[in-house]
C-alpha cells in the first residue's frame, strides 16, 4: 500500500512472545524487527530450529518506508489460511520493516479453514500487541550556502521551524545541512528562498 503520510512505524525492539490456544492447539506468535529478506530467513529458519516438534512455522512480513514489500507464508497450512491473516495484522497495526511469526504445535482436533484462520489473526494480534510500535519520519536534507553576515537570520529561520542541523561549517562561507520532515520540506524552501544570498539544494 503506498502511503502519503511522511512517517511510518516500526518495532523498538523484538516483543514478547504471545501465546494462544485453541482446542489443544498452541499458537506461539512473536514480532520481529527486520531490515531485508535475509533477515526473516534467518529468523524463521533459527525458530524452525528452535521449535523442531512445532507442525507449522507460518510468518508474514512488510518491508519498505512506503510498505511496498510484503509477504505470507502459510507453511503446510491449508492456502491463505495462516500467512495472510498474519499478513492482516501488520496492515491494521501499520507496521513496516516487520516480522510476524506464528508457530503451531498441533493439539489433534482439526480446527478447519475459519478456525484457522481465526487463530492465526488472533495470534498475531497478540504478538503485535506485545511489542512496542515507534514512529519514524521520512527526512529529505536541504543543504544551505551562504556568507556569514546572513548566519543570524538563519539560524532564527532554523530556530523558529525547530529544524535538525545534521551537519555545519561555519566560515566565512557557511554550509548547513538540515533534516526536514518530507512534508515540510517545500515550506522551508520557500523561508529560505525568501532571504537574498542563500544558496539551497536538496541531498539525496
Amino acid at each position: 500500500m503506498q502511503k502519503e503520510a511522511d512517517f511510518y512505524k516500526i518495532l523498538a525492539k523484538t516483543g514478547e512472545e504471545s501465546l494462544f490456544k485453541d482446542r489443544g492447539s498452541k499458537f506461539i506468535g512473536q514480532a520481529h524487527p527486520v531490515k531485508n529478506e535475509n533477515e526473516v530467513e534467518a529468523i524463521v529458519s533459527d525458530l524452525k530450529n528452535k521449535h523442531n516438534k512445532a507442525s507449522h512455522v507460518c510468518y508474514a512480513w512488510q518491508l519498505g518506508k512506503n510498505y511496498e514489500h510484503y509477504r505470507a507464508n502459510d507453511d503446510g497450512e491449508p492456502g491463505n489460511s495462516a500467512g495472510l491473516p498474519i499478513y492482516g495484522q501488520l496492515q491494521s497495526f501499520d507496521v513496516t520493516q516487520t516480522l510476524v511469526t506464528v508457530i503451531r504445535y498441533y493439539g489433534g482436533t482439526n480446527l478447519g479453514v475459519g478456525g484457522l484462520i481465526q487463530a492465526y489473526k488472533t495470534a498475531a494480534q497478540l504478538a503485535l500487541e506485545a511489542s512496542t510500535i515507534v514512529i519514524k519520519l521520512i527526512t529529505e536534507e536541504l543543504q544551505l550556502k551562504f556568507e556569514y553576515p546572513l548566519l543570524h537570520t538563519v539560524m532564527r529561520i532554523i530556530k523558529e521551524e525547530q529544524l535538525d542541523i545534521a551537519e555545519q561549517k561555519m566560515e566565512l562561507s557557511c554550509l548547513i545541512t538540515l533534516s526536514v520532515r518530507k512534508n515540510h520540506l517545500n515550506r522551508i524552501k520557500e523561508r529560505f528562498n525568501a532571504v537574498f544570498g542563500i544558496e539551497i539544494s536538496i541531498i539525496g
